[in-house]
């Protein structure tokens, strides 16, 4: 198998809010996607956004969609540089997110900061000035 991650998939509350939080706010571009679907991708570099509504979501998977406590999992844009942080994060606020950790310096010697999109998941903006991750 190889080891890669090809679809994140988000189930969100209000599709309609979700695709212009992402396609108008934040600039992604949609795949082959029609007005009217409730599914849509978004192509990133080496993977897929993919986002669907969230009932459907856990209808699919057989789990509740109850929606308790953190989900455990955050989502990463890796960025050039401080400055590049300080943009994207500014951009999602812009466009809808909101603030939870404003970019700053963190303790692994990175820089970095949170916004939770409408649904609430949580997307980091960080730059790694020991590895390029982007």
């Amino acid at each position: 198998m190889k080891p890669k991650i090809g679809i994140v998939t988000l189930g969100v509350r209000n599709f309609a809010k979700s695709l212009a939080f992402y396609r108008d706010g934040l600039g992604f571009t949609p795949h082959n996607h029609r007005e009217g679907e409730e599914h849509v991708l978004f192509a990133m570099e080496g993977s897929w956004l993919s986002l669907y509504p969230r009932h459907l979501l856990a209808d699919d998977a057989t789990v509740p969609d109850d929606g308790k406590g953190f989900a455990g999992i955050t989502l990463a844009h890796n960025v050039k540089s401080k400055s590049d942080a300080d943009t994207v994060f500014a951009q999602a606020v812009a466009a809808g997110a909101r603030p939870v950790k404003t970019p700053q310096d963190v303790f692994w010697g990175g820089y970095s900061g949170y916004f939770a999109d409408p649904d609430g998941y949580l997307w980091e903006v960080a730059y790694n000035p020991f590895t390029d991750l982007t």
